[in-house]
């Protein structure tokens, strides 16, 4: 017989809470002067904030949690998160005392299917939101290039990433992994900035352990920090396809790979499948994987993979 799952709500006043936790607010309130974001800021000032009032928030058996939840990490100081976790090291910041890692998907990790078979002692896989970001294909991906479903002729060969983009919101997956899983994990992910985020429940609750994300870097920081400024590092991971800038915004997704992602946030939900759609972008940053889909990228969703990829890009 499963666990049966168990919810624990305490009300407190918001005086009360911010001496204990004073790294909970509200992800769009601490992302601005951190990193940098893309899309214009709205004119009109926020409005002040509301008098103080009782609110709810989780404890580590957050909504929608199992019983398996890491123990919460100490406070961070309010005006952290975001913040970059630059080589292994820094993940030492996020471990919980349980030796454990939360990880953000917002693509092909979507699908817990596909989640698991990157990570397959992975544990409380679960849906979030993530405010202050948005999706956008405008990276090349070497693994387009070795699976062999990479289309340079057509331009067709960018994977996902995440940046950080005022007032959006996009629905996520969340799980935790060993901290020992981390090394293979920047490997797989080099091309990535890695962030610690908060993201919350549908009811509004942040969870206490900060979540990596996979965030949009760029062809300078990538060279220096990830390659050593080694020309031959380059060369083994992209030169040798071809490709020598890595973010850019002029290609267009991998359809094997854009098909992989919508359908698994078709077998997430509803609400995760119009996210989906709605809040991914080309590297235009003005066209949505929706219209994209009804336009230049219709058919993509019919096409079947190549049959030894059918499971691993099924959704």
């Amino acid at each position: 017989m499963a666990p049966a799952t168990v919810t624990v709500t305490v009300t407190v006043s918001s005086a009360s809470l911010l001496p204990h936790f004073p790294f909970l607010p509200r992800a769009s309130r601490v992302f601005f002067s951190h990193v940098s974001f893309t899309c214009p800021r709205p004119l009109i000032s926020p409005p002040p904030l509301a008098a103080p009032q009782s609110r709810r928030r989780t404890s580590a058996m957050s909504i929608g949690d199992s019983l398996q939840q890491p123990t919460p990490l100490p406070p961070l100081p309010p005006d952290t998160l975001p913040f970059e976790l630059k080589d292994d090291s820094d993940f030492d910041r996020i471990v919980s005392p349980d030796g454990l890692v939360s990880i953000c998907g917002f693509g092909s990790l979507l699908s817990e299917r596909s989640a698991r078979s990157t990570f397959p002692d992975l544990i409380n896989f679960r849906v979030a939101k993530l405010n202050g970001f948005r999706r956008v294909f405008a990276h090349v991906a070497p693994i387009f290039f070795e699976r062999g479903i990479a289309k340079p002729e057509t331009k067709e060969i960018s994977s996902l990433s995440v940046e950080p983009c005022e007032n959006e919101t996009l629905v996520v997956t969340t799980f935790e992994i060993q901290r020992s899983e981390i090394p293979s994990f920047i490997e797989r992910e080099h091309e990535f900035r890695f962030l610690a985020v908060i993201p919350e429940t549908f009811n509004g609750l942040l969870y206490t352990t900060p979540s990596v994300l996979c965030a949009r870097y760029s062809d300078e920081e990538y060279f220096l920090n990830r390659c050593k400024g080694s020309k031959e590092i380059f060369f083994q991971r992209y030169g040798r396809y071809g490709v020598d800038k890595i973010w850019v915004d002029d290609i267009l997704p991998c359809r094997v790979y854009l098909r992989h992602c919508v359908l698994a946030a078709k077998n997430l939900s509803e609400t995760a499948y119009d996210n989906f759609l709605d809040h991914t972008f080309l590297g235009d940053r003005k066209t949505t994987i929706r219209e994209y889909l009804a336009t230049t990228g219709s058919g993509i969703m019919e096409e079947e993979p190549p049959e030894e990829l059918k499971y691993r890009y099924g959704g």
